[in-house]
């Protein structure tokens, strides 16, 4: 008899002891808010290797013109609000783009649902502005563009704003690994590159 076959029959007799199944109360005394340090916000985003741009709303398409080079291919997904996007990048549209095409595009810009403080998470739940998931994970830079209003203090808080059924993406940093001798290598699972444009 193999292993496999050992624990599934165990499991095959306790489902068919049948009874009641112990109800368990979870503790949830944890803290669940926190004094907001949009500082301390930026300062673990920096830690992760993070590129932090702290502008006027005005200044969002100027910024992200100088983040990307003139001519470079961005996707963007569809309730992206234009006035970001500066003329001199080519914008694509995501109306079912393949992976293929998101994969060659130069950079995305998004938007995001919320971002937490403690952490330096930024939270994307794919509404119109943040688009599919596949959209932050293919190409090699990401520039996400956040409100300080969607910056809270703790993860409860984020998730006290957040839908669960939507498809949830939560960005510390670039994606980053590390092989079995501790380098660190960026880019494995996702953008090798993120800037937060972070407005007032």
């Amino acid at each position: 008899m193999s292993s496999r076959d050992l624990v599934l029959g165990r499991l095959r007799a306790a489902l068919a002891a049948g009874g009641p199944v112990a109800s368990v109360e979870v503790p949830r005394d944890y803290r669940h808010t926190g004094p907001l340090d949009l500082d301390r916000f930026v300062a673990r985003l920096i830690d992760y290797r993070a590129r932090v741009h702290r502008v006027s709303e005005d200044a969002v398409a100027d910024t992200i013109a100088a983040i990307l080079p003139a001519g470079a291919t961005v996707v963007v997904p569809p309730g992206l609000p234009s006035a970001w996007l500066p003329s001199t990048v080519t914008v694509r549209p995501d109306r079912d783009l393949d992976n293929g095409r998101i994969a060659a595009a130069d950079a995305v810009v998004t938007a995001a649902a919320v971002a937490v403080a403690e952490t330096g998470t930024v939270v994307l739940d794919g509404s119109p502005d943040q688009g599919r998931r596949v959209l932050s994970l293919l190409p090699d830079r990401h520039v996400c563009v956040l409100r300080s209003a969607q910056v809270v203090a703790t993860v409860p808080e984020a998730l006290a704003r957040l839908t669960p059924r939507r498809p949830l993406t939560w960005i510390s940093g670039p994606s980053a690994t590390s092989d079995i001798e501790l380098d660190r290598v960026e880019g494995v699972h996702g953008p090798r590159t993120l800037h937060v444009v972070l407005l007032p």
